[in-house]
């Protein structure tokens, strides 16, 4: 994800990533731009691939819900309508399949860049509503996209901690979800996923009971541009709800959060 610290454009251009700007790509190598920023091309300006999408959905549903005993809570505080953005931990390459089914309409994710070097695999998961990412090197056009796919009104999943944490409590949250809660203005709904790490072992899929968690979205004020501060407080705000549901469902408890942090956090929710 792209620093917070740099200079974006304002206005409808900052919802477009730079390489349909005429600027140049920011995805961090120079082999694979292009076919990257065709993934986000498709994902900004067809969607995903409506037979592709609603095929795996009707198989997936019925497979997780009774290979996986699959158990969805608080799918009620979900917008049926309008963007609306997923915050999840992570743990399993399951997890953007298992949120997925939390709602009757597409959702979009972030998935790192390595997954689209397979032509075949890449197809597949673009049609299913994955765009590349490149971790760890500032993707603009990454952030861009998440950004165009919130304003037409749809919905995006992000996993602060930035990769998978295959063990233990919860990891770290980045403060990228706090940036897009802000400029785009979307609700954020705090979800918990347990038990996905358990499914795979080397290319076998047990039947491992999956759980998931959503609680009520979250609303904050909608910035231009915003702090790094501002960020790192609503990511706070965010990754606390996260951590609740994470708790609820028996997940291992995380370090208490310094004094400090937990105050931003707070006056964020109460400025909201």
């Amino acid at each position: 994800m792209p620093q917070d610290g740099e200079d974006r454009p304002s206005g409808p251009a900052a919802i477009v990533p730079p390489h349909r700007r005429g600027e140049p790509a920011q995805s961090g190598r120079r082999e694979g731009r292009v076919e990257l920023g065709a993934f986000r091309e498709r994902s900004l300006e067809r969607g995903v691939n409506p037979f592709v999408y609603w095929f795996f959905r009707a198989l997936f549903v019925p497979f997780f819900l009774v290979y996986f005993r699959m158990e969805r809570i608080g799918r009620e505080h979900l917008p049926r309508t309008g963007p609306l953005l997923l915050a999840s931990n992570h743990r399993s390459f399951l997890d953007p399949f298992v949120i997925g089914t939390l709602l009757r309409r597409p959702v979009y994710y972030m998935a790192k860049r390595e997954l689209f070097e397979k032509r075949w695999q890449a197809w597949i998961l673009n049609a299913l509503g994955a765009f590349p990412v490149d971790r760890g090197t500032g993707d603009a056009d990454a952030m861009a996209t998440a950004r165009a796919i919130l304003a037409r009104g749809d919905c995006v999943v992000v996993f602060p901690e930035g990769t998978r944490v295959r063990t233990g409590p919860l990891g770290e949250p980045r403060r990228g979800v706090g940036r897009l809660a802000l400029e785009t203005g979307a609700p954020v709904a705090p979800v918990a996923v347990i038990g996905s790490d358990a499914v795979r072992r080397g290319w076998r899929i047990r039947p491992r009971k999956v759980r998931v968690r959503v609680g009520r979205a979250l609303l904050f004020p909608t910035l231009q541009q915003s702090s790094p501060a501002a960020a790192a407080a609503v990511t706070a705000r965010v990754w606390a709800c996260v951590s609740l549901q994470w708790e609820w469902l028996g997940g291992e408890k995380a370090p208490r959060e310094p004094t400090a942090e937990r105050d931003r956090a707070r006056a964020v929710s109460h400025a909201a």
